[in-house]
């Protein structure tokens, strides 16, 4: 570690020092009658050729700026730009020098209602207050371009090719349209669906709590927030895309999208239906729905596997066959009364085989089980979120955020498995045919009341969340599990096994802001939280006189309960000023955490009471609108479950019982992170580091100890001094010539770690380390071809200190290509080929496969309708082979995936604004 530190510290360092072959432009800009200077006024530099934007700024409060550049060889205006003043521009040929332009006296902009009025032109960058604001006229995008097409022009806006976003090296975890969720947070349907010739303006901030942004206080997150405005002229509109499509071997998919926007009342519709593993409504003209992380519209996991609101379907394991409906509603009812509702209906169902190699690591000898299964699980999720926001007044804000979740999910699963040791001797086999069904509903709710003061930064707010649920779990059992070492008896079940959980967490803060100075608050607080989880079990076994599951199952059945209840009583501080933020809180948690169960008619009960500190602080300092060092610390803890602490035999599984420990500790563990970036908004290029972990004093961990048989008995240990840590870094760097534009993207991710465990009563331990560089370069020419070659090397190694082998480890190679060509007119031609090799896999499992996707479109009726074929795995090999290290075993896996096929399609866009069908012909990117 301490190398990783030294690096990150010279790395700051020269980031400081350099600058040497940069020039300074500065000055004043004043009021010309009042001679005042003009605080946040925007400054900027622009192409005179395009009138594209080099750099900007604004004023600080006495009215100056300060330009770092390096050397323009081409002419270029300085332009000053403020609400209700005339623009104020400066021709320059060249920036070759420092230069100070002295004081600009901005003239108060005249409108005669008498005269014709000069509508002035609107800078393409303004900041207000915390905001980063971008009007999207002044930059330019293809005519059918979508929004995310639309940011990937914004200076310091960076996509990369898994879809994070990132601004000025801070990465976006919410996008908004009109300040209200776009069917959810994360805004990648937004992103995807909606024309970027609809957008007004693209705003930036600081991500903010709702209590933070009521109260207008700094924001905590290291993140950053993109709001989209609509165009007023644009406001008003139908617009959507009806697809369907139908393939080789039974595949087929289909889609609609419809929005209309009038005002503030926004309704958007969105329905799918496919079995080709894919949300179905992926906007990506070339690569749709093909996986492989191409398709970033909702949420893409590397494998493929797509999720929405935190639902995940398809991927690498098995064939999905998924169906969706969502619809996503936003108005505001009356004044200051603001509404946002959405619905998701999700079903799907999956089937594979699986295959997998497992080898446990043991003091007392190594074994090995290889097991077979198929699965066949069908789901469903309602999910309805939903958020009222009233004002009050102008200082009090009331908001509430109910949720809502309907869930089920059936799985059908026959299984076998066999265990052998080292010499190849059966130790165990097992064969079971098990059919499982879980129901949950659940509601969770956020209260928020804020109320501001008159006198900055004095505040008083109050929050309330609750989270219920009651989950049903229904399982038939039949299985056979033979025992060849020792005395153990065989095995045998015939049962079911009924299960009901019922969790309810409630948590309120009280918190009180008190300013010292302008820039300095104290802050008082309280929180309070109750967590109470009851889960039951009851099992029967099958009576064959009567033919049903009525025998009373005593060993198998049981009741555990929990309650948490915690106080923590803090003070804080907090200083913000325009460079620097920080925030320190410190108090006491006093926790009460009671435990009972019953099983065989005997009541166990155990009690605890911790008394821990409490302490979250950060920090943030900007040294320049483009370098910015964060900071964080927290001491947290997480408690242990009732089966964990209460010394209850738990027999479900017939290979391993659990018990639990009444000495058990909890988790507590010290979080660190730390992270400095810089972007460069002239040359778009940047890079950053990031490095941080959680450092444990006490930690939980299984302990567990094997039979002849290879049977295990699991129970828990506290342990101390693991770790869990990260190092990251990355550069990327954009370079436009005429009509080439050539992207450079290099990242490398770190993670170190130490783990403790006990087997077979002995303690060991095991240092991993996992080094996954990635290069990634694109290349444009014109809005006619495009080359994406990218290549990622993941390095896992794990070295072992008192075990039975001291070391494991492999390597992965990904190499990927994409070329896509936009010739000749309306013609769209695509091709992703990939290649994969997994260094270290059991006998009899692929180490390598090749995945080439490619499609072919043409657009016509005025681009409102066009016509696809694409090719899913043209070389038919496909697979999915993985390898995965832990402390105490290797495991290797194989599933069904997704092979070769052929599919057509045809889309249909429509789009009417105002009343009227756009007649421009532009398409829109769905």
């Amino acid at each position: 570690m301490p190398k990783t530190l030294y690096t990150i510290l010279a790395i700051v360092f020269c980031s400081f020092t350099y600058g040497q072959n940069t020039f300074n432009l500065k000055g004043k800009v004043i009021d010309e009658v009042t001679k005042l200077p003009i605080e946040s006024a925007t400054v900027y530099l622009s192409s005179a050729k395009d009138s594209t934007v080099i750099d900007y700024t604004i004023t600080d409060k006495f009215g100056k700026f300060d330009f770092k550049l390096k050397k323009i060889d081409k002419q270029v205006y300085l332009k000053v730009s403020f609400v209700t003043y005339d623009e104020y521009k400066i021709p320059l040929e060249n920036v070759s020098a420092d230069k100070d332009f002295g004081t600009l006296a901005l003239k108060v902009a005249i409108n005669n209602l008498d005269e014709v009025i000069i509508k002035k032109e609107t800078p393409p960058i303004r900041i207000k207050k915390d905001t980063l604001e971008f009007n999207a006229s002044s930059f330019k995008v293809r005519p059918d371009a979508n929004v995310e097409t639309l940011l990937k022009q914004l200076p310091g806006v960076e996509i990369d090719v898994d879809g994070k976003i990132t601004v000025n090296g801070k990465e976006v975890n919410q996008i908004l349209v009109n300040g209200k969720p776009f069917f959810d947070k994360d805004g990648k349907i937004a992103l995807q669906n909606l024309p970027s010739d609809i957008i007004n303006k693209v705003q930036v901030s600081d991500t903010k709590t709702k209590k933070e942004e009521q109260t207008g206080a700094a924001a905590s997150a290291n993140t950053a927030s993109i709001n989209l405005t609509i165009d007023e002229n644009k406001n008003k509109g139908f617009f959507g895309k009806f697809m369907g499509g139908q393939g080789s071997d039974k595949r087929y998919e289909s889609s609609t999208l419809v929005n209309y926007f009038k005002n503030n009342r926004k309704i958007s519709l969105l329905a799918s239906s496919n079995n080709i593993n894919a949300t179905g409504f992926s906007m990506d003209e070339v690569f749709d729905n093909m996986g492989g992380g191409r398709n970033r519209s909702v949420w893409i996991g590397d494998n493929g596997s797509f999720g929405i609101n935190g639902r995940s379907f398809g991927g690498n394991k098995g064939i999905t066959q998924s169906n969706l409906v969502g619809l996503n509603y936003s108005d505001e009812w009356f004044k200051d009364a603001e509404t946002s509702l959405s619905y998701f209906y999700s079903g799907a169902n999956s089937k594979n085989t699986n295959r997998t190699s497992l080898t446990n690591f043991l003091p007392s000898g190594n074994f090995s089980t290889n097991s077979n299964s198929n699965t066949n699980e069908d789901r469903y999720v309602h999910n309805v979120t939903s958020l009222f926001e009233f004002k009050i007044d102008s200082l009090t804000t009331i908001s509430l955020e109910p949720n809502f979740i309907k869930s089920n999910n059936k799985n059908r699963n026959v299984a076998s498995q066999s265990s052998f040791d080292a010499a190849n001797a059966l130790l165990n086999e097992s064969s079971s045919n098990n059919f499982y069904e879980n129901n949950n509903d659940s509601f969770n709710n956020t209260l928020s009341f804020t109320k501001s003061f008159k006198r900055k930064g004095k505040s008083l707010s109050f929050v309330f969340d609750n989270e219920n649920s009651n989950t049903k779990e229904d399982e038939i059992v039949r299985s056979t599990t033979i025992f060849y070492q020792g005395a153990d008896p065989d095995d045998v079940r015939n049962q079911t096994n009924n299960s009901k959980n019922i969790s309810s967490n409630y948590r309120a803060e009280l918190e009180f802001y008190q300013p010292i100075t302008d820039s300095l608050q104290v802050k008082f607080g309280v929180e309070y939280k109750m967590d109470r989880n009851r889960d039951r079990r009851n099992s029967f076994d099958f009576d064959a006189t009567n033919e049903t599951y009525s025998i009373a199952n005593d060993e198998l059945s049981n009741v555990f309960n929990s309650l948490e209840r915690t106080i923590t009583p803090n003070t804080g501080l907090a200083y913000n000023s325009k460079k620097m933020n920080f925030n320190l809180n410190v108090g006491t948690t006093l926790i009460n955490f009671d435990n009972d169960s019953e099983y065989l008619n005997v009541k166990t009960s155990l009690e605890k009471e911790f008394v821990l500190p409490y302490i979250n602080t950060y920090a943030s300092y900007r040294f320049s609108k483009s370098k910015n060092l964060w900071i964080n610390y927290n001491y947290s803890y997480t408690l242990p479950t009732a089966r964990q602490i209460l010394p209850v035999e738990d027999l479900a599984n017939p290979l391993n019982t659990i018990i639990g420990n009444p000495n058990l500790d909890l988790n507590q563990n010290h979080g660190i992170y730390f992270s400095y970036r810089d972007f460069d908004y002239a040359t778009r290029s940047g890079y950053g580091v990031y490095t941080g972990g959680n450092f444990y004093d006490n930690q939980i961990v299984s302990s567990t100890t094997f039979d002849a048989n290879r049977k295990r008995t699991t129970s828990y240990e506290n342990v101390s001094g693991t770790y869990n840590s990260w190092f990251g870094l990355y550069w990327n760097k954009s370079i436009k010539k005429d009509g080439h534009k050539y992207r450079f993207e290099l990242r490398a991710n770190n993670n170190f770690g130490l783990s403790k465990g006990f087997t077979d009563g002995e303690l060991f331990s095991a240092k991993t380390f996992t080094f996954n560089p990635r290069v990634n370069f694109t290349y444009e020419y014109g809005e006619l071809l495009t080359i994406n070659p990218s290549y990622n090397y993941s390095y896992n190694k794990t070295n072992f200190s008192n075990y039975v082998i001291e070391s494991a480890s492999n390597f992965i190679h990904r190499l990927n290509i994409q070329v896509t060509s936009f010739w000749p007119k309306n013609w769209t031609f695509g091709n992703d080929f990939g290649y994969t090799y997994n260094s270290n896999i059991a006998s009899g499992f692929k180490k390598d496969f090749y995945l080439w996707n490619t499609s072919l479109s043409y657009s016509f009726y005025q681009k409102k309708l066009m016509a696809k074929v694409k090719v899913y795995d043209m070389l038919n090999q496909n697979q999915n082979a993985t390898r995965s290290i832990t402390a105490t075993s290797i495991r290797d896996e194989e599933n069904v995936v997704l092979r070769r096929y052929v599919m057509f399609s045809l889309t249909y866009k429509l789009e009417k604004f105002a009343g009227k069908e756009k007649k421009s012909g532009g398409m829109m990117w769905f």
